[in-house]
């Protein structure tokens, strides 16, 4: 079973649509459907992210996923949407599991208990996760398609496996809601009942997965939005890395979804005038920060089975403009460049301009910024205020602070490699669960400037603000101890707390200073030489790089009442 586990990565072959006219499709084995390269790497990467022994592995996941295989063999996802190709279900659902335990990482669940309660039921949350995630849509093969044996039979799922070639096609008119209550039709022949006795012991968890996998995703809590949010990674890469299922709907259409979508976003998930905003509103302008909202927007659209979704930001910038929902630069361009400004602090960003009645009325428009947001020249120097503007933020696309490329960022060139670094894109909004006032009351108190970069350290990985061991995170556990990546994670702190050093930096830049002080604290390991800095060699699949950093000498400095997280498998430490 090992040698499932050790393949380079390879994108799935995509079919612009599924057609079987006339032949029959031969029953695989669970093995030989899984034997596919890039179905052995999302297993290896589900196999990383669980830290089970390989019995345990095989028991809990393994298992369930052979079973799935050998029940979904090789239909599609859907028709014309997402993963529309033989086997995409499959895909789908392996690529569902990966996600969803990737961002499962970041939680300490059940949420609110204590930690001794949370350690002791890691493994069932986790496990429960990724049941919700492969069961997701297994309810299709039982609503949305008709599938015929070739004696001429229709099989139904709840019968069993298929036992003979077959052959389907979709039924016409379907209600495309229906599959998310079908689940409970074949979950039992998924999950046995060894898992299912174990599940039933943990309450809130078996609450959770039960109201998920009979449709009512609201009710399913965090376990719930793990699994959408991993939906709707899933989906976005398989649409948009597709550029010919662009544009496929009618115009008008996709004018009144992109209007739809920026109304839903902006009135339901952005954060608008507060420390983490996607955007500001002026009293003449809404200002959305264009690749954080365009990212959100596509992934949004592609969630609601929406077909004809361009596949770039570029065309969803075009088409914004096109339909006039944006408004255009004096050059005519759709992406303006602009300085936001509060008090002493202001950052740079990118934006889309909007009328505000594009998204409300009068009557309920949220109160203006109170800053400035400022246009910037061809020169990059800001003209005249676009605006008044509001309550201090702070930004994450920003164009005057550029630290230094980050190698594992640079790792997106594959299929699988681009899908699980989407995750990064979601960092900017992942500050709900510790507001930046809460941060700064805690992190500022202490005397040593370094033990209040320490502690803003601690409550950003419980507060999952800052996250580890992803592709684009600043903090990995490497070598049984935690690397902490400079200048990048420094430089973040700097940028949330400007002025930090209250001058006591003027010869250095303030995230040097805030790394002195934090050397002080004689909490990080030093070489052999003497020296304070590692280097990690970071390899993936097609790239390589370094980082530099520090590796604290006790690990649980940051992690006290939790599991230290297991090594990242893609970093190796330098010992020359």
């Amino acid at each position: 079973m090992l040698c499932l586990f050790r393949h380079k990565r390879q994108k799935p072959p995509p079919s612009p649509t599924v057609n079987v006219a006339d032949g029959y499709l031969p029953i695989e084995s669970s093995q030989s459907l899984l034997a596919a390269e890039h179905r052995r790497q999302l297993l290896d990467r589900i196999w990383q992210y669980t830290a089970l022994s390989h019995p345990q592995f095989s028991q809990l996941y393994l298992n369930p996923i052979h079973r799935y295989a050998e029940l979904v063999q090789q239909l599609p996802a859907s028709e014309t949407h997402h993963h529309a190709y033989l086997g995409g279900m499959l895909d789908h659902g392996l690529e569902l599991v990966a996600c969803s335990l990737k961002l499962r990482q970041s939680y300490l669940l059940p949420t609110g208990a204590a930690p001794e309660d949370q350690a002791a039921q890691t493994d069932a949350w986790s496990a429960g996760i990724a049941y919700g995630a492969l069961l997701h849509d297994i309810g299709k093969i039982a609503v949305d398609l008709l599938v015929e044996r070739q004696d001429g039979r229709l099989w139904h799922p709840w019968q069993g496996s298929l036992d003979q070639p077959y052959r389907f096609r979709y039924i016409k008119g379907r209600d495309y809601h229906l599959h998310g209550a079908a689940a409970g039709l074949l979950y039992t022949q998924i999950l046995d009942r060894p898992i299912l006795d174990w599940l039933s012991g943990f309450p809130s968890l078996w609450a959770s997965l039960l109201y998920f996998l009979a449709g009512q995703y609201e009710r399913a809590g965090v376990l719930g939005e793990l699994v959408m949010q991993a939906d709707r990674v899933s989906t976005a890469q398989n649409i948009g890395g597709n550029p010919s299922k662009a544009l496929q709907a009618p115009i008008h259409s996709l004018q009144h979804h992109l209007i739809s979508g920026l109304r839903h976003l902006v009135q339901h998930e952005l954060k608008l005038n507060q420390p983490g905003a996607a955007g500001w509103l002026t009293r003449d302008a809404l200002w959305l920060v264009s690749k954080t909202v365009t990212d959100k927007l596509r992934a949004y659209l592609l969630s609601q089975s929406i077909e004809g979704i361009p596949s770039s930001n570029l065309a969803v910038f075009d088409e914004l403009q096109s339909h006039g929902l944006v408004e255009s630069t004096p050059e005519g361009k759709a992406i303006w460049t602009a300085l936001v400004t509060q008090g002493t602090w202001q950052q740079s960003f990118t934006f889309l301009r909007l009328q505000p009645a594009l998204i409300w009325g009068n009557e309920d428009r949220p109160e203006a910024f109170s800053g400035t947001v400022s246009v910037a020249r061809d020169d990059d120097q800001p003209n005249t205020p676009a605006s008044p503007a509001a309550p201090e933020t702070v930004c994450t696309e920003s164009r005057q602070s550029q630290p230094q490329p980050d190698p594992m960022a640079q790792e997106n060139a594959d299929y699988l490699g681009t899908l699980l670094d989407m995750f990064g894109l979601e960092e900017p909004e992942a500050r709900d669960a510790l507001s930046e006032s809460t941060v700064e009351t805690s992190t500022l108190q202490p005397d040593s400037p370094g033990q209040a970069f320490l502690n803003w350290v601690k409550e950003g990985i419980l507060s999952h603000k800052l996250i580890i061991n992803d592709s684009k995170a600043k903090i990995h556990t490497v070598g049984g101890s935690v690397f902490l990546v400079t200048p990048g994670l420094f430089q973040r702190y700097t940028q949330e707390f400007p002025g930090i050093s209250q001058g006591a930096c003027q010869e250095i830049e303030e995230w040097r200073w805030v790394q002195k002080q934090f050397e002080k604290l004689k909490v990080h390991r030093k070489r052999d030489n003497g020296l304070n800095i590692w280097v990690c060699q970071v390899e993936g699949s097609r790239k390589k790089g370094k980082l530099q950093g520090y590796l604290l000498e006790k690990p649980k400095l940051l992690f006290e009442a939790t599991p230290v997280p297991s090594d990242n498998i893609f970093l190796k430490i330098e010992n020359s």
